[in-house]
């Protein structure tokens, strides 16, 4: 199976390099808006037909290499192709948002830790922060492709989608079952087929959380221009810090488990339209978490590890007995967030409850596929 992925590298740019990555993204971006506005009047995609009406007002015009104009055709042609495989409307595309294109032994290549990047002066050597999360990519096994340069609050990353060929975990070949139930007092509850419970805490999530959210209210009711743009960096704020969160409970459940390990997880699609059963001051909270975000990321990092994921349906996991079987909404208790089965009088923390009907429901999962 080819594993696909984008790795982000941040650059270490010197001032000089930060001038010439800049202007070359930036009449990249000009030469790419150019080339959309032929595309739209013309309708031609065809790359020869492009090359020789564009080619040389591209060099002429914007100062590009030859490469780069090369690229610039490419992307915009890339582009109006998504559009139309989306069966949206014929309309021209824009490009604002400064990014520039670079093709893998032609752009841009790698050699010692140092990428060289090709700009409108030329070629530039720039290294890059590296951390265990960098070096797993420089093993002989990753295939590099076409990356981006881009530029976030003022620090320069290169956004590298790279591939290898991995195993793809068989069901007969699964030697640990984990059950997991996201939530909001506990992220994540794990049970496994050890019997072994693991609670990530919700505690410090939800208190800033409700920073960000009260903060979000005092700067909506100011209106005005300087308001709007802090709200607007907040949201970007809480966003990197969510993917954070989830980057690292992901990152400590694949490591936590052993090869052979598949995952259980709720189907959580749909939550937003269940807020009418949370009540008002939660709901926030309860719609607005990245479950989705979660899933993908704990997705790909147990394939990487051996590793795989099962999604099945969250019905009855709340309610149900992990002993008895019994199944009654009366048997766990919000408030409290305990569970008593009212048959056999079992009880437990709810987080945990839903998490062993998880691990359940991996195990009759495996005792069907071995059946058949």
């Amino acid at each position: 199976m080819l594993f696909s992925y984008t790795a982000k590298f941040r650059l270490n740019v010197s001032d000089i390099d930060n001038d010439c990555f800049l202007s070359t993204v930036q009449a990249y971006t000009k030469a790419c808006s150019y080339v959309s506005r032929y595309v739209y009047e013309t309708h031609n995609l065809k790359q020869l037909s492009l090359h020789k009406e564009l080619y040389f007002s591209l060099r002429d015009l914007f100062s590009l290499r030859s490469q780069q104009a090369q690229s610039v055709i490419r992307t915009v042609i890339a582009r109006y192709r998504t559009l139309l495989s989306s069966k949206q409307p014929w309309t021209e595309i824009k490009f604002k948002q400064g990014e520039y294109d670079l093709v893998w032994n032609k752009d841009y290549s790698l050699k010692d830790t140092v990428f060289s990047v090709n700009t409108l002066t030329g070629r530039r050597k720039v290294g890059f922060y590296d951390n265990d999360y960098i070096s797993q990519f420089f093993d002989g096994t990753w295939t590099f492709g076409t990356a981006k340069l881009i530029c976030r609050h003022k620090k320069w990353y290169l956004h590298v989608p790279v591939s290898k060929e991995i195993d793809t975990l068989q069901d007969c070949d699964v030697c640990n079952v984990t059950g997991i139930d996201l939530g909001i007092n506990f992220l994540a509850t794990a049970y496994d087929s050890k019997g072994k419970t693991v609670f990530y805490s919700g505690k410090a999530v939800k208190t800033k959380r409700a920073h960000y959210k009260n903060l979000r209210r005092e700067l909506q009711q100011v209106k005005t221009a300087s308001s709007r743009r802090k709200l607007k960096a907040i949201g970007q704020r809480e966003n990197r810090w969510m993917d954070d969160v989830n980057h690292c409970i992901t990152k400590a459940l694949v490591e936590s488990n052993p090869t052979g390990t598949m995952f259980v997880l709720e189907d959580l699609t749909g939550i937003r339209n269940a807020t009418e059963r949370v009540r008002k001051n939660d709901r926030y909270v309860q719609v607005s978490w990245a479950f989705y975000d979660f899933r993908q990321k704990l997705e790909y990092k147990a394939k990487l590890h051996g590793q795989k994921v099962l999604i099945v349906s969250p019905k009855y996991t709340s309610q149900t007995c992990p002993k008895c079987g019994h199944v009654e909404r009366q048997n766990r208790d919000r408030k409290t967030h305990t569970f008593c089965c009212k048959t056999c009088h079992y009880s437990s923390n709810d987080d945990r409850i839903g998490a062993m009907n998880l691990y359940r429901k991996g195990i009759e999962y495996l005792s069907t596929v071995v059946a058949e």
